[in-house]
């Protein structure tokens, strides 16, 4: 191969990473950041049982159904809520202003209850479809307005029209609407109500009261009470620090290895190098095809991933030493050096994305993003060492000159 073709194929991976780095400018708006690079909540929740009732896979299943609609009401992306064990239940929200209030609105229990004079319940946020808050023309005083579904409405007539039957004044004639054991309001239903719409007035500090109040409602009622058995927030401060810090390990931590290879293995150290700058640039496309969400964790898994891309070139480049002092030419040597070391590295990569996948399904938040950048990192490690490696070599051996053994760490003259 002559030097013009090297040239050119320097030239191009010079284009490709010059337009990476266009194209990923800037890098943070790219890739998700996790609860703990931009600050956020982390909660944990578990189901409590009642001698009545135990916690079944279905009432788990509602609850992390509801607790996603009260998530998609605070508006935040890339929310994490996952079950951990059969009654607990893990929600992530990473970049929120105000976690004071996203606290107070996935861990409220938010029980709404329709209950007779005689205290039957007869309707439950379940049979709800719809609840707005607005101001009352008259009194001024906000409100909720309710609509409730077909089968709700349905009872719901059902209902007012017994309850009308009561005369005017008689307490059996009033409903009662309770929102978490307390009473809201209790007004005397002045006949049949057969379009299913109903009203939640009084008991409400200001209109912005209503309107969380409204979307608790909207998010359903619990199929079972909830305690909040861990709350931890993360400052945009903190979050910004950690993010700074983490940004300059990766770049130390990708500068010495890049130093370590080039001063130790000489020219296969140079192909290391780039191999280790092409798999940068793939594994950022790997982060943001998947849309992975970074995470301190995950950036320590980054920096692994970078170690193994680095351990494997040293394997092979190891076992072409090796075949180079036994007497074989430089390409013998480099052919010979990449069959023996596969077997190696495809054997531990193996095993580590075996453990990955585990943690990846059975790990929650972080820990799952650890996984997902390991598992993405090793297969693109493998990639890289296997295969972009093996090229270069094969091609800078063509040239003149470069396949003197000296260049791989190998005293004696060239073959």
């Amino acid at each position: 191969m002559r030097w013009g073709n090297i040239f050119k194929l320097l030239l191009v991976l010079v284009i490709i990473i010059a337009g990476s780095i266009l194209a990923f400018n800037p890098l943070l708006k790219k890739i998700d950041l996790g609860l703990d690079l931009q600050g956020g909540v982390h909660v944990l929740m578990e189901a409590q049982e009642t001698a009545a009732h135990k916690v079944t896979d279905d009432d788990m299943k509602q609850l992390e159904s509801v607790m996603r609609q009260r998530v998609d009401e605070l508006g935040v992306s890339e929310p994490i809520i996952q079950r951990i064990g059969g009654k607990r239940l893990a929600v992530e929200l990473a970049g929120i202003k105000n976690p004071e209030e996203a606290v107070e609105i996935i861990g409220k229990t938010a029980l709404l209850e329709f209950k007779t004079a005689d205290g039957k319940t007869v309707l439950t946020g379940k049979d709800l479809k719809d609840a707005k808050a607005t101001m009352d023309n008259t009194s001024g005083e906000p409100e909720i307005g309710l609509q409730f579904n077909d089968a709700g409405a349905k009872t719901f007539a059902n209902i007012t029209g017994q309850l009308a039957s009561f005369p005017q004044g008689d307490p059996q004639r009033r409903i009662a609407i309770y929102l978490d054991n307390e009473l809201l309001t209790a007004p005397e239903v002045s006949g049949p109500i057969p379009n299913g719409q109903a009203r939640i007035t009084g008991g409400f500090k200001s209109y912005d009261d209503a309107a969380n109040t409204a979307a608790l409602l909207r998010g359903g009622s619990l199929p079972v009470s909830t305690k909040i058995i861990e709350k931890r927030t993360v400052g945009p401060t903190l979050g910004l620090d950690s993010l700074e810090k983490s940004k300059q390990a990766v770049i130390i931590g990708l500068l010495a290895v890049a130093i370590f290879m080039l001063v130790v293995y000489r020219l296969p150290g140079i192909i290391a190098d780039i191999s280790l700058l092409v798999f940068i640039i793939l594994i950022l496309c790997g982060l943001i095809s998947v849309k992975a969400v970074l995470t301190l964790p995950g950036i320590a898994a980054l920096l692994l991933t970078v170690g193994m891309a680095a351990d494997a070139n040293i394997i092979i480049y190891e076992r072409i030493k090796d075949e180079l002092r036994n007497g074989k030419t430089t390409r013998a040597a480099v052919e010979a050096g990449f069959k023996r070391a596969f077997g190696t590295i495809f054997d531990s990569n193996l095993t580590t994305i075996i453990t990955a996948v585990v943690l990846f399904y059975l790990g929650i938040g972080s820990v799952r993003g650890f996984a997902l950048n390991l598992i993405i990192g090793i297969l693109l490690n493998m990639f890289t060492a296997l295969t972009l490696t093996r090229f270069l070599l094969r091609l800078f051996i063509k040239i003149p000159g470069l396949n003197n053994k000296k260049l791989y760490g190998v005293r004696g003259g060239a073959k």
